[in-house]
């Protein structure tokens, strides 16, 4: 190709990644808006219980661990299995419901689309 084809054509103006000013400020407004969203949900707190009651695990919104009651009438030295298996299940539950409130939450934005490293 010559010089000559080239003068011939103008170019356009691009826009910044294929945005517009408007889309970029609504990208914008809508990352502040899981910021804050995100934010509310480490600050929770949930509560799950195994065996009846006799433990109870509180699970925080960052998902650790934050408070653990284990009634003494649980705690038996002969049976120890027992205990670890309602102290796993109660945890394991409080995970699930941060999770899932989670996913409810910020849900709202993404319209259901899984995005690794969101949440």
């Amino acid at each position: 190709m010559g010089k000559g084809m080239r003068a011939g054509k103008a170019k356009k103006p691009q826009k910044a990644g294929g945005f517009n000013m408007q889309q970029l400020q609504q990208m914008q407004a809508l990352q502040a808006q899981m910021e804050r969203a995100q934010a509310e949900l480490e600050e929770k707190e949930v509560t799950a219980t195994a065996g009846g009651g006799v433990v109870e695990a509180t699970v925080s919104g960052k998902k650790e661990l934050v408070k653990l009651v284990i009634k003494p009438e649980v705690v038996d030295p002969d049976d120890v299995e027992t205990l670890e298996d309602l102290v796993m299940a109660a945890v394991n539950e409080g995970l699930r419901q941060i999770d899932e409130m989670s996913q409810s939450t910020m849900g709202q934005f993404t319209g259901g689309l899984d995005i690794p490293g969101l949440l």
